[in-house]
């Protein structure tokens, strides 16, 4: 259930937003005159957004450059070079 609550909730009741955005339930969308003003997440599900941001940046990144190469390489030579990279051998 999505949490929503007056702005003057953080002020107000703040422990309580505090435990609700830390109990798992989620974001807390925070109004202002009726309208929505500000959301807020624990630093756990900032940092997972984020995460998935940079993963689906990445994924487009690379989609984009499959498209302007012909060079493709086998599952085996990339577990190959990913494995070089973790162990220092290559230039990634």
């Amino acid at each position: 259930m999505t949490n929503i609550r007056p702005v003057s909730d953080l002020r107000n009741n703040f422990a309580e937003i505090s435990r609700l955005v830390h109990d798992g339930n989620g974001p807390v969308f925070l109004t202002k005159n009726g309208y929505g003003d500000m959301v807020v997440m624990s630093v756990e599900d900032f940092d997972n957004i984020s995460h998935a941001y940079e993963v689906h940046h990445k994924i487009a990144a690379a989609e984009r450059e499959a498209e302007r190469t012909e060079k493709w390489y086998t599952p085996e030579e990339t577990l190959n070079a990913m494995r070089d990279a973790m162990r220092g051998d290559a230039d990634v």
